[in-house]
């Protein structure tokens, strides 16, 4: 009997214990792996929000309350943009500039634009109205505008919320976007390190996820992993 003990039960129980330290050290890791791969997507998915939001606001002096306002925006909507007409190198077409504004200094970008399309050589810059789906996003050839509706992963809706308050007197349009981590890492085990994750950051005060603005205090639209 001592010998089975020795020879067979207790070889045994030390591979067992090899494998529990093993598995208790290996399963974090993994953990924190598939948690930084869904974060990178979630990231990426707030920053494009954000500069939507951003442009929604340069267009709207306010910021969009639901992201279906955001992708109507990105797909109907336009945005102006400074255009640079010439080149401030050409000091040929800046003193030719100078001498038209010196003669007419009320002349208009378009009145300018049109003396240009004449073959006058200037330099100028003209605001135009262009669509915003043909601005934003434009080296990014598998951009597709519906997914920024959803936390990546999991398929549940993104948190938006939009408000404005007053800051030192002042109208202040502000937003957020949230994705909380009971949602984003759903599905990834073991379970207990997600619910120990929000549990620390609830106690911390801090969001138990990620967040890109803040609808409780300006903070330049900055993300909580910036």
């Amino acid at each position: 009997m001592k010998k089975i003990i020795t020879f067979i039960v207790l070889p045994i129980i030390i591979v067992l214990l090899g494998y529990a330290i093993y598995a208790s050290i290996e399963s974090p890791v993994k953990f924190n792996k598939q948690k930084e791969k869904r974060e990178a997507v979630a990231i990426q998915r707030l920053k494009d929000i954000r500069t939507l939001q951003v442009a929604f606001k340069s267009k709207f002096a306010r910021f969009a309350p639901t992201v279906d306002s955001l992708i109507w925006f990105y797909n109907e909507g336009t945005i102006l943009i400074s255009k640079q007409i010439g080149s401030n190198d050409d000091s040929l077409a800046v003193d030719n500039t100078a001498k038209i504004k010196k003669k007419n200094p009320k002349i208009t970008p378009e009145q300018m634009m049109a003396l240009y399309e004449q073959g006058e050589n200037l330099v100028f810059k003209i605001d135009k109205d262009v669509p915003v789906k043909d601005t934003l996003f434009n080296d990014r050839p598998n951009f597709v505008v519906d997914s920024l509706k959803l936390i990546p992963f999991c398929g549940e809706p993104v948190i938006l919320n939009a408000a404005i308050k007053q800051v030192s007197g002042v109208d202040v349009p502000l937003f957020e976007a949230c994705m909380p981590y009971k949602s984003l890492l759903v599905g990834i085990e073991p379970r207990q390190l997600i619910i120990n994750i929000v549990a620390e950051r609830t106690e911390q005060g801090r969001y138990p996820g990620l967040k890109v603005g803040s609808i409780d205090a300006p903070n330049n639209n900055a993300g909580n992993w910036e």
